[in-house]
This record gives structure tokens, sequence and C-alpha cells, in this order.
């Protein structure tokens, strides 16, 4: 590997994809070397931008630069033929969640890393933040006693509402390219936390809705209920809530206590315990630098071989595909569905 770890971004489409590649630029050994989309519209911003190189042709890019990773940021369908073409091309990849549209594609995507000797990590935008990184910690270490429930809410009033490009809403709104409605789009990030905690739950009953908005044909609401042995996980998805309360609130109940991870980087972690039943703040400690972005974490575990730290690992994301492909399945027949689905 080079001084510098030199990434091309593969598929422009996803709105994440800004300030992913900002972070990527302002991350010390890391160069963006080029970008390759097919719509000229994203290719002049990214060089407005960037200043970096652009293609209509993902293979043009690859065949012209030498590159040692590749971030894909197109729609959840097509995200899956991208990383494969990266993974042969030896490169290590980095995908935006959820790791596809379909669990086959999470499955094609793994086997693609596996087969290349690369790695592959899952960016989940929460994963950097402070308060949900020590709650995991904690909880992992038994500061609430034995875990018995997660539960998490990811909720706006829509992707139109909240300003989204019309390049992301194309396929946000379109079910084979992004898997289903806000069911997939939303409810990805409850199934990839409580995976993390919990493990893969052994049954998962899934309700999925277009309970409000008229003008499209996908959910605008689901909810994934996992069940293990001794536990139960919630994860809620939502493109009709009106106003922030709620959205985006973790909540993690053991047999000692529970806490209560409000949103974004700076949110509060509050702790609830018998001897305290309504709760104090609990002091989060500052990330350190590798932890505190998405590309920082990339280059930083490239560089040292260290794991990726477990929310973004490759086998959680996969699983987090399988529990969303029970839920929706389940949806469907209006009956619980017994996991794992097919064996990877």
């Amino acid at each position: 590997m080079a001084d510098r770890l030199r990434v091309a971004a593969l598929g422009l489409t996803h709105d994440h994809v800004w300030s992913n590649l900002r972070e990527l630029t302002e991350t010390p050994g890391a160069e963006l070397v080029a970008v390759a989309d097919p719509e000229p519209a994203l290719l002049e911003r990214a060089k407005k931008e960037f200043n970096c190189p652009t293609f209509t042709s993902y293979e043009a890019l690859l065949t012209e630069h030498k590159l040692d990773a590749a971030y894909v940021f197109a729609d959840n369908a097509t995200g899956v033929e991208l990383a494969e073409m990266a993974a042969s091309e030896k490169l290590h990849v980095l995908v935006e969640k959820p790791l596809a549209a379909t669990l086959a594609g999470a499955d094609r995507t793994l086997a693609a890393a596996r087969r290349a000797g690369v790695r592959l990590m899952v960016n989940w935008p929460f994963a950097w933040w402070a308060p949900l990184q020590h709650a995991i910690r904690l909880a992992q270490q038994g500061e609430i006693g034995e875990l018995w429930e997660v539960k998490y809410r990811s909720a706006h009033e829509g992707p139109r509402e909240l300003g989204c490009s019309q390049y992301f809403c194309e396929w946000l709104y379109d079910c084979e390219l992004n898997g289903a409605g806000a069911f997939m789009d939303y409810c990805c990030y409850g199934a990839a936390l409580a995976r993390a905690l919990l493990g893969v739950p052994s049954r998962v009953v899934g309700i999925t809705g277009r309970l409000v908005k008229e003008d499209i044909t996908v959910d605008d609401n689901g909810v994934i209920v996992m069940s293990y042995p001794r536990a139960m996980a919630i994860s809620e998805g939502s493109w009709t809530q009106i106003g922030h309360l709620t959205a985006y609130v973790s909540t993690f109940y053991g047999t000692r206590g529970l806490l209560l991870i409000e949103p974004g980087p700076q949110g509060r972690l509050l702790k609830a315990t018998k001897e305290k039943p309504d709760g104090e703040p609990v002091p989060v400690p500052e990330l350190a630098p590798e932890n505190r972005t998405a590309s920082g974490h990339f280059v930083h575990c490239l560089r040292t071989g260290q794991e990726f730290t477990l929310l973004c690992q490759d086998r959680v994301g996969r699983d987090a595909q399988e529990i969303l492909e029970a839920g929706l399945a389940s949806a469907q027949s209006g009956s619980e569905v017994s996991l794992p689905l097919q064996a990877f």
C-alpha cells in the first residue's frame, strides 16, 4: 500500500456520498483519486467540490487509475455489482448502508470480498456518534446487566420533505433499487444494532404499510420485531413522522438498568437504575480520531490491520440484511419467519 490510501468513488446517487468524500479528503493518509457515475450533473458537482477526475464509466476509472480501495454510494441494488467489480480488482470496499437491496445481493458482496481477499466495511452513519459508541461498550461490559431488549427508531417526514436530491429519491422510492421503502431505508439501522448487541434472532415479525403518502408506491412505515431465546429487539422506520421527538433514539434495556441514547454526536447518554429510576447523564469520553468518521476508521483499520468496529463489520451487515428480508417476508405472509433463511 502506498503512503496514501488511494480511493475512488463508484456511484454518486446516494446523498451520503458528499459528506463522506469530504471527510475522506480531510483524512490524513488518504487520497480521493477519482469518481464515476453515469449522471453528468453529479460528476460536475464532484469535479467542482473535489477537483478530481470524473468518469461516466466505472470500468474506465478502474482501468485508468491504480487504487487501493473503493467507496460504493449507488442504489442498494447497483451497489452489489459495483462492490463485486471493485473486489475483482483487489480493492478494499466501503459500502454505504444497507449492504444491498436483498439478502442474495448481500451474500454476493461478501462472497466477492472473500474470494478476492479484500476487506469490506458497511458504513452505518450512527456508528460515529460518541454516545452510541460508549453505550454499546457499556452494554457489552455488563453495565446494565443482561440485555433483554434493544430498540431503535429512525424517522422523518420523508426523503423529498427532508430535501434529498432527485437522484437519491428516484431510487429510494423504487422497490427494486432500494429493496422496499422506509422499511429498507430506516429499519435497517435497528436491525444492525440488534444484530451487533444480541446476535441473529431466531424469529422475526415484520409490518409494512403505506399509511400516509399517496404519491409513492412503496411503504412509508415499517416495524421489525426480533425474538431471541431470552431477549427481543424492535426496529422502527418512518417517512411520515412530524417533528424530531423520538426520532433516532436508541434504548438498551438490561436486568440492572437501561441506557437511553439521544441522537447525534453530541446527544446525551442517560442511565437509569433502581437507585436512579429517573436516570442521570453518563459522561461520554471523547472519541479517538480513528473512530470519529467512516473514512478515518476505514483508513486506520486498513493500515493497522485492526478489525472494523462491530457495527460496521461485513458479517453484521449481511445478517442485518437477513433480518430485513425475513421482516419483509413476514409482512407479506402475515406470519412470523424463522431464521436463518439461508446459510452463508
